[in-house]
């Protein structure tokens, strides 16, 4: 029989699973692929962004919640998910920034903190990674960790002289960040809302836009994955405390955003293996590879 092949992507914060890469995660589960979601913190500082349960007996449970929720969210894509147990480091506000909570995820030793996604590279042995790329996919200090992180273990996991106790060697073949947004989509989505006579929810994004870096340009990889976008929703609506059901997310209709832009989009920064570029497979050059062993 051929080899399984096996997609780990990597996450700061419970919920972050379901905002990035989802509908590719639930895509490849369809098409036989074993997923392994690692998530870095437990998200015990993140905020309550559903004014429903903005309350107190919710903030008194937070971190017991948010592991309901991972499970909700883990069992809607069809994934395994496994904590490396570091804590949150919360979204720091104010100028000056205020220092980070001591023991927290993003102050750790990049390297040291490696070591258990190490570990975890080892035994589940993935033939693909994902993670965010070196701003974090926006600049949160765990999401920069986690970014930090993933690559001090990709490049460590195959390497025998380091780690020696984690495990026998296993070297990933491809590394992507995640690429959310690019201009290009924010525009697609933009318009296809004013073609349909509604506001935009993307019109503010756009104008604080100028200036900024366009990731677009970065993208190689395009994993067509619209069927699975309302699998995606419904994991992100199980973190019912990280998202409002009313809110941006859901403003632009499932069938525009389908039509208006149908792939999620990815960077291939490491690879051991040959594909062609432009890519529409994270697993390009992988499967020829695994399945010639």
């Amino acid at each position: 029989m051929a080899e399984q092949l096996r997609l780990m992507a990597v996450h700061a914060h419970p919920d972050d699973e379901s905002s990035k890469g989802a509908a590719t995660m639930a895509k490849y589960v369809a098409d036989g692929v074993q997923v392994l979601v690692v998530t870095c913190t437990g998200g015990e500082r993140g905020s309550v962004l559903n004014p429903k349960l903005d309350r107190p007996d919710v903030w008194a449970n937070i971190a017991e919640i948010r592991r309901a929720e991972m499970d909700s969210a883990r069992a809607i894509l069809g994934v395994d998910q496994a904590w490396l147990g570091f804590v949150d480091s919360g979204l720091p506000e104010g100028d000056p920034l205020p220092p980070l909570p001591e023991g927290c995820f993003a102050l750790q030793d990049a390297e040291v903190a490696a070591g258990p996604l190490v570990r975890l590279m080892r035994e589940f042995r993935p033939h693909v990674v994902t993670t965010y790329d070196e701003e974090g996919g926006y600049p949160h200090p765990d999401h920069i960790m986690c970014h930090k992180v993933s690559v001090a273990a990709f490049d460590a996991a195959g390497d025998p002289e380091r780690f020696p106790e984690l495990g026998e060697p296993w070297q990933p073949l491809k590394l992507y960040y995640d690429i959310g947004f690019s201009k290009a989509k924010i525009m697609a989505l933009h318009e296809g809302m004013l073609a349909l006579g509604k506001e935009s929810p993307y019109a503010e994004w756009l104008e604080r836009w100028e200036g900024r870096p366009d990731k677009g340009p970065r993208i190689t990889t395009r994993v067509e994955c619209a069927s699975y976008f309302p699998v995606r929703d419904d994991a992100l609506r199980a973190h019912a405390t990280q998202v409002d059901p009313d809110g941006f997310w859901f403003h632009v209709p499932m069938e525009l955003q389908q039509q208006a832009w149908p792939t999620e989009d990815f960077e291939l920064v490491r690879s051991v293996v040959d594909s062609p570029m432009p890519e529409s497979d994270l697993f390009a050059g992988v499967r020829e590879t695994v399945h010639a062993r």
